[in-house]
């Protein structure tokens, strides 16, 4: 028995037996019972009614690897060499990462329910309850090398943001890689996160894995352990579809990954560029133990963020650079 066969039985919002349950599944009413406490423990809650049974207090949508492919239009789905979706892996990134080490991973997506070491920029972890958000990772295998993926975070930013403007969210864009969700007091909050991973040569074959993390829905008790303010997409989009949102998502990836050496970082500049959520704002930049108040001026057609920082204008290219809007 795995927590998806148990999440789909008690997913029909009927009430079910435990010994109902047990027969379903093949297994003893005891270890229904411990199945049902792993849920709970998941942030997953679960209904429990004397005389009825048990369900969940709201609906999962299980990952559906078939759904997913058949929604994806004629060119993307001729790109696309593999789907994987997975129950439970350490991480998505370092499942694709694996798959190249394997001589696969080119063109191939892996999705997971839940990722036990899911990672985002500069080591931090990504949190994310079980079956309740959206982390996939896409590998690509580039020709050109690294020198001619220069933007490549940002330009996955702004498709995230597009495909989540067609579902009717209003979103920013924060340097280098966060997506935020603006709310109409004007608050922004990150939604979303991208973590690429580049093995190869400046200029030969190159190797990227692309990390997507998209909060769907977000528990109080999981957003009490993040260090600064989140959203979810269900706070504005109350009927919110993961394998319709992953559907999109891959599709457009597909799309900007088979374009991006042709086309570089140039092609999308101003996109990111409307988006920005600090446009002509003053930020406060830390650059390992310097700080500083600087204006952001937008990116440049390589993706480095421009700032003015009294009369001389700076490009930040990456690294340990953070930033956030100056009080």
């Amino acid at each position: 028995m795995t927590t998806s066969e148990l999440v789909h039985l008690l997913s029909d919002g009927n009430y079910h037996s435990g010994e109902r349950l047990g027969e379903q599944l093949g297994v003893s009413r005891t270890a229904v019972w411990k199945q049902l406490n792993k849920l709970e423990a998941l942030g997953i809650p679960v209904e429990v009614v004397r005389g009825r049974g048990y369900r969940l207090a709201s609906p999962i949508e299980l990952l559906d690897g078939s759904r997913i492919v058949s929604a994806l239009t004629k060119k993307p789905r001729r790109h696309l060499a593999r789907l994987f979706v997975e129950e439970s892996v350490s991480s998505t990134n370092s499942f694709l990462r694996e798959r190249f080490v394997q001589g696969a991973g080119h063109a191939e997506v892996c999705l997971a329910e839940v990722q036990s070491a899911g990672r985002g920029r500069r080591g931090r972890q990504w949190l994310s309850a079980w079956g309740q958000g959206l982390t996939l990772s896409l590998g690509w295998r580039f020709d050109g090398g690294a020198s001619a993926l220069k933007g490549l975070s940002l330009a996955i930013g702004v498709v995230i943001a597009q495909v989540l403007e067609r579902h009717g969210l209003l979103i920013a864009l924060k340097w280098p890689n966060d997506v935020l969700m603006t709310f109409t007091s004007g608050e922004k909050r990150k939604l979303a996160g991208v973590l690429v991973e580049l093995n190869g040569d400046a200029l030969g074959a190159c190797e990227v894995v692309v990390g997507i993390g998209l909060n769907i829905m977000l528990p109080a008790s999981l957003r009490d352990q993040i260090d600064q303010p989140v959203a979810a997409v269900a706070e504005q989009l109350l009927v919110a579809s993961r394998n319709d949102l992953a559907a999109d998502l891959i599709e457009a990836l597909l799309n900007l990954m088979a374009s991006y050496e042709q086309d570089g970082f140039a092609a999308w500049q101003q996109d990111w560029n409307q988006r920005n959520a600090y446009s002509a704002r003053a930020i406060e930049v830390t650059q390992g133990v310097q700080c500083y108040i600087a204006t952001d001026e937008g990116v440049d057609d390589e993706g480095n963020l421009c700032v003015r920082r009294g009369n001389k204008m700076l490009r930040l290219s990456g690294g340990e650079i953070s930033l956030r809007a100056s009080p």
